[in-house]
């Protein structure tokens, strides 16, 4: 595998002045990567598991500013997509057009993945808004490729989330394929399913009955990858707060953020730090 090598500019030694609206080209958005990057919140995403060797360091919350400036602009987003750097591959899928966006594109985005930063942040920010989302979850669950799985099931949680249109039914029709999904032992592809099967539990009043059921069924079977994500799921949908029909995810240290607290799980420590990175504070390692 190729590495690329990516100089690191300090803000201070170069004047970056970022067009708004249509006018970023591809090089300028990459220099403006280069320009804010991180080294040392570059090296911290390694310890979460996220291949750095192709990003930069720039936070997501940053990259979430730039969409901002940008808007919508479906080529930019294809060619900065082409270009193996990885948060520029995060900035496109906050820019591109789920309207324009082809079923062949989003299998050639997903054939890309590395990591499952990029994986969960292209279901969130594109995937789950094109029109033939529900069709993907099936045939990138079925793959035997890591990351393409685990899309499918980031992209069924992600629906389960955002789409409010979507009856119980739809959802509950995809119960067998979660339960499946748990006996696949890559941790990677555990963490998915297991949050695919806790949103659709918190989704609703009708479908957490049958979510609970699934997981305890999963805690009590004998394969080590579906026992664990049973018991996480069990834990977190009897967790009191997390009532039916709230997906907020639950994350216990928002108050009180940097006294030491024990993690419940390796699942619940990387919540924690993502949503401490999305808001830009301070992660303290200790808790």
């Amino acid at each position: 595998m190729t590495i690329f090598r990516i100089s690191f500019v300090r803000i201070s030694e170069i004047e970056m002045k970022t067009k708004k609206g249509k006018d970023m080209t591809c090089e300028e958005v990459l220099e403006w990567l280069a320009a804010h990057a991180n080294p040392e919140f570059r090296e911290g995403m390694v310890r979460f598991g996220i291949d750095a060797r192709l990003a930069v360091g720039v936070r997501v919350v940053d990259l979430r500013r730039l969409a901002r400036e940008i808007g919508r602009d479906h080529a930019l987003a294809l060619e900065l997509y082409r270009r193996p750097v990885h948060e520029g591959r995060i900035l496109a899928s906050m820019i591109a057009d789920p309207a324009l966006f082809r079923p062949e594109e989003m299998d050639a985005w997903v054939a890309e993945f590395r990591s499952w930063d990029l994986c969960d942040q292209c279901c969130i920010n594109l995937f789950r808004y094109t029109s033939y989302a529900y069709g993907k979850v099936r045939e990138y669950a079925a793959s035997d490729e890591e990351f393409t799985r685990r899309a499918g099931f980031a992209l069924l949680a992600t629906l389960a989330v955002g789409d409010k249109r979507a009856s119980d039914d739809d959802f509950r029709a995809f119960l067998p394929l979660i339960e499946r999904g748990a006996e696949d032992s890559r941790v990677r592809i555990g963490k998915a399913v297991n949050w695919a099967l806790r949103q659709i539990g918190k989704r609703s009043r009708g479908l957490y009955p049958d979510a609970l059921a699934l997981a305890r069924r999963l805690a009590a079977k004998e394969g080590a990858a579906a026992r664990r994500i049973g018991r996480d799921a069990v834990r977190e949908l009897t967790l009191r707060g997390s009532s039916p029909g709230s997906n907020r995810v639950q994350t216990p240290l928002r108050k009180g953020f940097g006294k030491k607290k024990a993690f419940r799980s390796e699942n619940h420590r990387n919540r924690c730090y993502l949503w401490a990175k999305d808001k830009s504070i301070r992660y303290d390692e200790r808790v």
